[in-house]
């Protein structure tokens, strides 16, 4: 039987062994009911006190010659073998949606488990279970973050250890799927794993990604997730293409590629059918901005940081050519650049100062840590500088990077012995810092001054979650000034590689030295490992534990969990 084949046996029978279990009739055909498959399983998500949603993807067994829509009746239960049911209705799982369905389940209580399905005539969905937003008194959450799952780079073991784990709700910060054609980014291994992406060509079109949805959909891991956590999601650039902005994006050839406002409204209307989410905004599918109260404990306030507002990435290059550096400056320390855009800026203002909640929690896609190297450091560790990759280019980068630690070092200790040479590597006039990736945070530094001010001058405990590197984090949040507001954890990529493959000519721990040398925020990193971040909140405290594996590429893999940082109320 051929790998795809046998998976997806196993997937039909693990569903068929959860409606048993539960009380559920198998997907059957009866009378003159056609059979009903629903191959992508079951999703919950956008959870609220009284509702949540519930989505499937419905289709009729003769593919061929499907109807254009599907009418199905949909159940909440206290329990797996729906006795005591809580609400039910019909919703329609329609061509024009690509057979998905959603349907906005209220009447339900706060704090809750409950067991959701779907049916249509004698067929039946998998069992799957949801919990709704806590209310007032709630002392402990525990959240799952996700970002970055890439599915020819390696399995999603991350999403079954998130539900083994013991988790309430999943977040995902983006990168839920990669638009590249079969043989881009990352899938050197896809044939031997036998995850090569569908279609293979690049999602360009609505079907497109559309198919690539279904084929992450298919994967059994993160069936099991949707299947048993509700998810609260925001998308990143991988959603629609590298590097994404309002305008265009790094992976978009305009044209050639047709209209960047076309493909992105494709991919967001693929996205919104796909994802359990609750659109907050029919006719502007960009804006996903949102927030989620858990009891008096936190409030998640989900961040939109790609195509509403944010304007084009500065390349670190045009900052350190002496031909361009003055315009680029400029326009880096514009007080107009973007990133969020002041209608969503004034709404994520408006919700903090409305909440009293201990834990203001941002859910957003990018690091807002600074991520900053000194330009002598940075020029020599670039991975699209092909010296850097020669004999003679790592040597000097080694010594570039001795050079600076080292001086800063000797300011700390023995500052009268610093030679001038030392302190010119130390004179940001002379050797300016930036951000190794201005994709992130550090390449809009007044629009994240403005957050964090904000926070500040309200007095609220901040605490924001990351991913897009695929690397685990965590950085305390400061102003210009050196003044701490808050703390950031940023989850590991699900299975795109890391800095590890960006940087192969430095081993990981020495990589990990040289960012925990360079950048006295940083309190803690992986570079070599995918995985998930748990965050715990309680009233005193809150704190990450990074869940990661040791292999993507194999069925069999460990599970690390020493990596834990604490923030104290």
């Amino acid at each position: 039987m051929a790998l795809n084949n046998r998976r997806h046996f196993i997937i039909q029978l693990a569903s068929a062994s959860a409606a048993i279990a539960a009380g559920g009739a198998l997907s059957a055909c009866g009378g003159s009911n056609p059979e009903i498959r629903f191959d992508y399983g079951v999703a919950s998500g956008d959870p609220l006190q009284d509702r949540v949603i519930l989505w499937t993807h419905a289709k009729e067994g003769d593919f061929k010659a499907a109807s254009p829509s599907i009418t199905l009746d949909w159940e909440v239960a206290n329990d797996a073998g729906f006795t005591s049911i809580v609400s039910s209705g019909k919703v329609t799982a329609a061509q024009s949606a690509g057979y998905t369905a959603k349907v906005d389940a209220t009447g339900l209580a706060a704090g809750k488990t409950y067991f959701f399905r779907f049916k249509s005539g004698n067929s039946t969905s998998a069992v799957g279970q949801t919990r709704t937003l806590p209310a007032a008194g709630v002392a402990d959450v525990k959240l799952a973050v996700f970002s970055c799952a890439n599915y020819p780079a390696g399995y999603f073991h991350a999403y079954s250890e998130a539900v083994k784990a013991g988790a309430q709700y999943a977040i995902h910060l983006g990168d839920y799927i990669y638009e590249y054609p079969a043989n881009g980014y990352a899938s050197g291994d896809a044939v031997k794993l036998g995850r090569v992406a569908q279609p293979a060509t690049e999602c360009l079109k609505l079907d497109d990604y559309r198919e690539r949805y279904a084929q992450y959909r298919s994967d059994p891991d993160l069936k099991q997730l949707h299947s048993s956590l509700p998810m609260i999601a925001v998308y990143d650039d991988h959603e629609v293409a590298n590097d994404s902005f309002k305008d265009g994006a790094e992976n978009h050839t305009e044209g050639a590629e047709g209209k960047f406002t076309d493909r992105a409204a494709a991919a967001l209307q693929a996205y919104h059918e796909w994802l359990p989410i609750r659109t907050p905004d029919l006719s502007n599918l960009r804006k996903i901005y949102r927030s989620f109260d858990f009891g008096q404990l936190l409030s998640l306030h989900m961040l939109e940081t790609r195509l509403l507002a944010r304007d084009k990435v500065i390349e670190v290059a045009d900052l350190l050519n002496p031909a361009t550096a003055a315009a680029t400056m400029a326009a880096f320390a514009s007080p107009t650049r973007q990133m969020l855009g002041a209608e969503q800026g004034a709404w994520l203002s408006g919700s903090m100062k409305a909440s009293s909640a201990t834990w203001q929690v941002l859910g957003q896609q990018v690091l807002m840590g600074r991520m900053e190297f000194p330009a002598s450091v940075l020029v020599s560790i670039d991975p699209n500088n092909p010296v850097n990759a020669t004999p003679a280019g790592q040597a000097a980068g080694q010594k570039a990077i001795t050079e600076y630690l080292t001086a800063k070092g000797t300011a700390v200790q023995a500052p009268a012995l610093l030679t001038q040479a030392q302190k010119n590597l130390l004179n940001p006039s002379l050797n300016p810092k930036l951000g190794y990736n201005l994709d992130a945070w550090d390449g809009y530094p007044v629009a994240r001054e403005t957050i964090l001010g904000t926070a500040a001058a309200m007095g609220k405990r901040l605490v924001v979650l990351a991913g897009d590197t695929h690397n685990a984090w965590c950085s305390e949040l400061t102003l210009i000034n050196g003044t701490k507001v808050g703390q950031e954890f940023a989850t590991p990529g699900v299975s795109s590689p890391g800095l590890e493959e960006y940087l192969p000519t430095i081993p990981s721990a020495q990589a990990e030295q040289i960012f925990k040398g360079v950048i006295d925020t940083l309190k803690y990193t992986d570079l070599s490992r995918r995985g998930f971040l748990m965050m715990r909140f309680t009233p005193t405290a809150a704190t990450g534990t990074w869940h990661l594996l040791d292999s993507v590429k194999n069925k069999t893999y460990t599970v690390n969990t020493t990596g834990t940082y604490t923030l104290n109320a």
